[in-house]
């Protein structure tokens, strides 16, 4: 992953699982609010393009994982005295993190497409969980390794993917509640975003200006201010994310309560209004009242 395109695959991957995770989560809710149930994946229709998801997921990494351990290591993973070759340990790490969401979407095909391992949603939030804990430790070692720049945006990185392992865990353990489902869609996605701009900073045409690569690829800032400059547009650069995925949320919203909006959804608005503008008559917050009775005595 230490490049350019080793960083805009698994990041393509996430931000097209992640939209469409927020987009199946949002209609399904609009649909029947008061029925809703978290679903890991989300099926696509009801013809053969049912288990789509699963199956960009399963392929998608196991793509990723042939060429980091196939393509990256040129088959020289071991090294010539006998051993890993210590050359192409990354490259390895990378295979082993790939795998464990390799074998999520594999898992959630056969249990669905056969009778042999029936896994409950709650199930499989924990295995996507552990694929999650995967990446985490990977990258939160490779944090360490990683100065400067790349360790902040690495950093960055880590953060993101510790809130995807709380996000699953939740999703294990509250299976009715939406916004533990819209939180996990919006979280990998996010994750996807960070990705593709962690490529474009670190190995594309968008590095901070007082920063350069040196002859092994690593980034350089030139000086402690050129390096709190970069830092800081880092923060700019998630905020900017974060407010996009916000966004895109509130359209996929504002589009599934048009097209699919139940009765209970404009029931459930209606009642939430109604006590909001009856809290407002009678004070507008909590302890209001009591404020009230003490300002009488006073």
């Amino acid at each position: 992953m230490g490049s350019f395109k080793g960083h805009v695959l698994p990041g393509t991957l996430f931000l097209l699982v992640g939209a469409w995770h927020v987009w199946a989560a949002v209609a399904r809710f609009a649909a029947d609010p008061l029925g809703f149930r978290l679903r890991v994946w989300n099926p696509v229709g009801d013809g053969a393009l049912r288990h789509l998801e699963l199956y960009v997921i399963a392929g998608g990494a196991f793509l990723d994982m042939c060429i980091e351990v196939l393509y990256s290591t040129h088959l020289h993973f071991l090294a010539p005295g006998g051993g890993v070759n210590p050359a192409h340990l990354n490259d390895l790490e990378h295979g082993g993190m790939l795998l464990m969401f390799f074998l999520f979407g594999a898992l959630a095909l056969i249990s669905q497409k056969t009778r042999y391992l029936p896994l409950t949603e709650g199930a499989l939030c924990l295995v996507g969980a552990t694929a999650f804990t995967a990446e985490f430790l990977l990258f939160y070692f490779h944090s360490t390794t990683h100065q400067g720049l790349e360790g902040y945006y690495h950093y960055l990185l880590v953060v993101l993917i510790g809130l995807c392992i709380v996000s699953s865990i939740l999703g294990a353990l509250l299976l009715e509640s939406f916004p533990a489902d819209l939180a996990s869609g919006l979280l990998i996605t996010l994750q996807g975003l960070w990705f593709y701009q962690t490529a474009f900073t670190l190995y594309g045409s968008m590095l901070p200006e007082g920063c350069h690569r040196d002859v092994d690829g690593h980034v350089e800032c030139h000086g402690h201010a050129a390096g709190e400059r970069g830092e800081q547009l880092a923060n700019f650069q998630l905020f900017a994310y974060v407010f996009l995925v916000f966004v895109y949320a509130l359209g996929c919203y504002a589009v599934a309560a048009a097209r699919y909006g139940h009765p209970d959804l404009r029931t459930m608005h209606a009642t939430a209004m109604e006590r909001r503008e009856n809290g407002a008559d009678r004070g507008g917050f909590v302890g209001s009242s009591a404020l009230s009775r003490e300002q009488g005595v006073i």
